[in-house]
């Protein structure tokens, strides 16, 4: 008798194992948009579009509570979902929060988690309008759903970039990810020496770009502004080389990334040398910036090269001349993607 083929989650990944499960289906509700594979799926409804994004946090695996505040943690799990609605161009408007409470939990440390999620509300214009909990009997399981809404002619996919647009990102890149080594290191040196206090002064930015991150609701009110609508957008969550490749799968396209155009905070490039680990490639791969990675038109360039908090990092090329990056030597080697692996 033959063996029943066994193929390892991890062998997919995250994207693959979407889209194997969600392959089979197709969409059969005319007011359905845009299924599963971009930031947020779209339904029609009437005058705008309604955009539903979800997100889950698992301890253990997306937080550790030995250093990150339940405050901190509860304003993070609004903060990613609301940059999946800027990544599509569109406004929150309402979220639903379910939990998984293990018995190690009180009330006050819920109390905690929610104080955070409503300054989140608060600061986005959000409203929790729902959830949902139950026992959990490994750790703390935090999801979250979230309702936004967006113009029908401002919708902004991941496929629709073209050959020779640009290349955009916003803020600085890979302090998130140099945050979390903080911490890491931290910890560690707690746990060998309890009486140690944490040293975390001169590390203030990257340590909050970690805890707190921003979602970029800013920079879409200022598209509208500057009368720029992007061709293809995503938000930094995995590393800015995974999700260009999102980018250039979908749209079909290659891509060039300058290294001498990374934006990297000073803090963050400091403290990387410190660790021993190249600046670019915590830019690169990182993730949790939670930044915009869009692409825009040559005819847009102007409206934002004197833009202080948007960086042009390349440019959008043919499938066939691949996924490559210049380095400061004007080599061109292929761009990997080594950022987060959720398997």
């Amino acid at each position: 008798m033959s063996e029943e083929k066994r193929t390892e989650i991890g062998e997919l990944g995250e994207f693959g194992l979407i889209e194997k499960l969600s392959g089979g289906f197709e969409l059969i509700n005319d007011k359905t948009v845009k299924g599963v594979g971009d930031d947020a799926a779209v339904v029609d409804s009437g005058e705008k579009y309604t955009l539903i994004s979800t997100d889950m946090l698992l301890e253990g695996v997306h937080f550790d509570l030995s250093y990150v505040p339940l405050q901190h943690l509860g304003y993070k799990a609004v903060t990613v979902n609301v940059s999946d609605i800027a990544a599509m161009n569109g406004i929150p408007g309402q979220v639903t929060i379910n939990l998984g409470i293990s018995n190690r939990f009180s009330v006050e440390a819920l109390e905690l988690l929610y104080e955070g999620v409503q300054i989140a509300c608060k600061e986005y214009g959000v409203d929790l309008v729902g959830g949902d909990t139950a026992s959990s009997g490994s750790g703390l399981v935090i999801s979250v759903s979230i309702l936004g809404e967006v113009a029908k002619e401002k919708v902004v996919y991941r496929d629709q970039a073209m050959e020779n647009d640009i290349v955009c990102v916003t803020g600085d890149l890979g302090a998130a990810y140099v945050g979390l080594q903080v911490m890491e290191r931290e910890k560690q040196e707690f746990l060998a020496n309890p009486d140690m206090q944490p040293k975390l002064e001169k590390y203030d930015y990257i340590v909050g770009r970690q805890l707190r991150p921003k979602a970029r609701m800013d920079i879409i009110h200022e598209f509208s502004e500057l009368g720029i609508l992007p061709t293809a957008m995503i938000d930094v969550s995995d590393g800015l080389a995974s999700d260009i490749f999102h980018i250039c799968k979908q749209s079909g396209l290659g891509v060039a990334i300058y290294e001498d155009k990374l934006p990297i905070d000073k803090q963050a490039y400091e403290t990387a040398a410190e660790f021993s680990i190249d600046p670019n490639a915590c830019a690169l791969n990182g993730g949790e910036d939670y930044e915009l990675l869009f692409t825009i038109g040559q005819d847009n360039f102007e409206k934002i090269k004197n833009h202080a908090d948007i960086h042009t990092v390349g440019y959008m090329q043919t499938k066939e001349k691949g996924k490559t990056l210049v380095t400061r030597n004007n080599n061109v080697v292929e761009l990997t993607a080594q950022g987060w692996k959720h398997f």
